[in-house]
């Protein structure tokens, strides 16, 4: 089957369509790379919320595949909105890399022994909550562009360190740049973070997808998507949340992360159960419980 593989054209997302397409010919198909590119690229100059948050990316892409333009498209997972529409389909998960998020500071300072007011750049609302529940002496500050424009701000001294997902630092050959990671206690990751989505329509183009799925990937990005759908659509682009899953040989746990962006509350839990249906009902009880719905408008 020939395949069109649709993709934003920034350096992450080529190497992820990259790696969809290297798996895809694999399996025994020809496939061709479709570089779309959306409105959140463009506009760098405005918080990426204000123009409609990572679902922007999204539904451009959603769009080419409604038109025709192309078979299927390649995500990473936590831009992708918790509930997308019925006519698409999530069919395949790659092999997760590194969820964490690292700390990038130039001079190699840890970040318990950065100055107070020290500017940390971001832009993920749930890692702007999750630094001031921790680190409250610092300034957390909105950081937008790729991954090298964001590298070049830092090393402009524009802020004094970054916090950006391990995973797309590695992919692209950052490794050296990384001074330390969190472990996924100290900052929950996004909801599918490290995992790389390919979004096609209901169609026979899902079956020839779904057989380059990663198992134990798939498994968790269900659990850390459910937790947010139990939440409907209260959830938006200015929320603060992350949810983490890991799946063991007996049992999965779930980490999550209810917070205000520039306010005091937070929520956390952690949850461990045999099933997916479990631990999805297990971490939204325990997140319930604790006032999360107080966070996000409920």
């Amino acid at each position: 089957m020939r395949l069109r593989i649709g993709t934003r054209g920034s350096a992450l997302a080529l190497w992820q369509a990259n790696e969809v397409s290297r798996l895809l010919r694999l399996a025994g198909h020809d496939c061709e790379l479709v570089t779309i590119r959306t409105t959140g690229d463009k506009r760098q100059d405005v918080p990426l919320a204000t123009i409609g948050g990572k679902g922007l990316f999204i539904k451009e892409l959603e769009e080419s595949l409604d038109r025709g333009e192309i078979d299927l498209a390649v995500h990473s997972l936590k831009d992708v909105p918790s509930i997308v529409p019925e006519r698409f389909a999530l069919a395949a998960f790659l092999e997760r890399a590194d969820p964490r998020d690292a700390w990038v500071q130039p001079n190699g300072k840890a970040i318990d022994d950065m100055r107070a007011g020290a500017v940390i750049g971001t832009s993920a609302p749930r890692r702007r909550a999750q630094l001031r529940a921790r680190w409250p002496k610092l300034h957390v500050a909105e950081i937008r562009g790729n991954v090298d424009t964001r590298l070049g701000k830092v090393r402009q001294g524009r802020c004094d360190a970054l916090v950006l997902a391990s995973a797309g630092l590695t992919r692209l050959g950052g490794e050296r740049e990384i001074t330390a990671y969190f472990s996924v206690e100290q900052m929950v990751p996004a909801a599918g973070q490290g995992i790389v989505a390919v979004e096609v329509l209901r169609d026979e183009v899902a079956a020839a997808v779904a057989a380059i799925s990663h198992a134990p990937s798939a498994v968790a990005a269900r659990c850390e998507r459910g937790v947010l759908q139990k939440f409907g659509t209260l959830l938006d682009c200015y929320s603060a949340v992350a949810v983490h899953a890991t799946v063991g040989e007996d049992e999965i746990t779930v980490r999550a992360f209810f917070g205000e962006i520039d306010g005091e509350r937070a929520v956390r839990a952690t949850v461990s159960a045999h099933g997916e249906k479990e631990v999805i009902d297990a971490a939204y009880a325990k997140l319930v419980e604790g006032g999360a719905m107080e966070l996000v408008g409920g």
